[in-house]
């Protein structure tokens, strides 16, 4: 379970339980009754080098296969079998300290400038070279504004549920008061190395011939071999549909698939296998990649704009009453469009605002909460699809509540960029449980949901996970 504590402010959430309770299991074959040749059980997706199968154009293709030789009965029955078990590293969740302390906040304010937000003027004393202090005043601009005038709103919430919360998790020992011995162990954690770009992977695959014309089943991954061309890992939906963990080899990287799960890899240009697939969905969650100028000037991450993510096809995707569930910035720009925009030409109605916090494994806050730079909180906007009859949520003998306003999600973040917090547990109240799932723009797999998104299998690298081998 990830949810460690609910109160009426909302959840303290256990990020990393929920990964290691999905169950990463991976069966395979031992050697002695195998071909010594044999790797493990696992389907590979071997692609030529990215500059080659550029250059290749239409006549490039890759080979899919389940590298297991199927043994007849009687060599089956003799080998054994290893269940090799996954779980994620704990290291990528070791927030020992704030980024940001609020010592340090405070002393920077005191030292480089007074502020006065009621008339926006930011009074700054510098000393000028003939040795004269000066004034200088700074007004802030209409968004900074805007900003300030909404943490205020929403200040007291998210100290007063925050605490109330961090509380619970410090009296169960969840979290821990910060000792000596953590933060001597706080040391940097080396990330694994992105070789696979996955982005740059999906804008190459607009090259291939005639892969918007396709309409193919979706792929399940199975045991017997199997082979394929180079489009079907990007005109069709991939299927783990078994109670296992399945291996996928991509660009020489590999990627841990969990049961009962669905993806598909592409970018917004290419989502009609989606939509092929004819399927509808009760929940739809996206973290759309906001368009801001830190993006812009370090150009590591694509964004899209207002235009672009308006036409996602929300309404071919929706089921009737889905839940819409979008994670928002602390820019009010972005707020505002989602509010006023996005969710009207979607026919969406604002059922909720929540709001996750980011915590360290003590329960300080990762940003001071008054920082004006950095909040450590995001927002979730939550809203239904407006049917035009009316339409039932579900049958009579099933309840739904209600979905409650200004909720609190409060979680230790993984220092994984964008990697946000699982949102099933907290859902399961208001939704359909045996309701159809679908995240847009994920960055990771969880069993019961479908994932898109051009960096779908990112944090699925086996290099973020610990194999733990036993013999059964």
């Amino acid at each position: 379970m990830s949810v460690v504590h609910q109160l009426s402010p909302g959840w303290l959430l256990d990020h990393l339980s929920f990964i290691n309770n999905i169950n990463y299991q991976l069966h395979q074959h031992h050697e002695p009754c195998c071909s010594k040749n044999e790797p493990t059980s696992s389907v590979h997706f071997d692609f030529l080098q990215m500059d080659s199968l550029i250059s290749l154009g239409n006549s490039a293709t890759f080979i899919a296969f389940d590298s297991t030789t199927k043994p007849d009965n009687d060599a089956r029955g003799n080998c054994e079998i290893f269940i090799q078990r996954y779980v994620f590293r704990s290291e990528l969740f070791n927030v020992t300290k704030p980024y940001i302390t609020p010592v340090v906040h405070k002393e920077c304010q005191q030292r480089n400038e007074k502020e006065d937000p009621m008339d926006g003027i930011k009074e700054e004393n510098r000393i000028s070279i003939i040795g004269k202090k000066r004034k200088r005043c700074v007004v802030f601009n209409q968004g900074e504004l805007d900003a300030m005038e909404y943490h205020t709103k929403i200040r007291g919430l998210i100290l007063d549920g925050s605490s109330e919360l961090i509380q619970e998790g410090l009296k169960s020992g969840f979290l821990h008061p910060l000792s000596e011995k953590w933060d001597k162990c706080s040391e940097p954690i080396t990330l694994p190395l992105d070789t696979c770009n996955l982005s740059e992977l999906c804008t190459m695959a607009k090259h291939l011939p005639s892969l918007n014309e396709m309409d193919l089943q979706a792929l399940q991954l199975m045991e017997e071999d199997m082979s394929v061309t180079e489009q079907d890992l990007f005109s069709r939906v991939v299927e783990n549909n078994s109670s296992f963990t399945k291996m996928i080899t991509l660009m020489g990287q590999k990627y841990l698939v969990p049961p009962k799960s669905s993806f598909l890899l592409s970018d917004i240009s290419c989502m009609h296998p989606l939509l092929n697939c004819r399927k509808t969905y009760d929940v739809i969650v996206m973290d759309p990649p906001w368009q801001n100028k830190s993006v812009k000037r370090s150009n590591r991450y694509s964004y899209l704009s207002p235009l672009q993510i308006k036409q996602i096809p929300i309404p071919k995707l929706a089921a009737p009453n889905c839940l819409i569930i979008t994670w928002v910035t602390n820019r009010q720009k972005h707020l505002r469009f989602v509010k006023e925009e996005l969710y009207p030409s979607w026919s969406v109605e604002i059922v909720a605002e929540w709001h996750w916090v980011k915590i360290t494994n003590s329960g300080e806050f990762v940003f001071p909460l008054d920082s004006p730079h950095k909040k450590p909180y995001e927002g979730l906007i939550l809203g239904r699809v407006r049917e035009k009859t009316a339409v039932p949520l579900r049958s009579e003998d099933v309840k739904v509540l209600p979905i409650p306003d200004h909720k609190l999600i409060v979680s230790v973040p993984c220092t994984l960029h964008s990697h946000k917090p699982p949102l099933a547990e907290v859902l399961k109240d208001y939704i359909k449980p045996d309701g159809e799932c679908l995240e847009l723009f994920a960055r990771n797999l969880q069993p019961g949901w479908t994932s898109w998104g051009n960096e779908v299998l990112k944090f699925q690298h086996m290099d973020y996970f610990v194999a733990l081998q036993s013999r059964s």
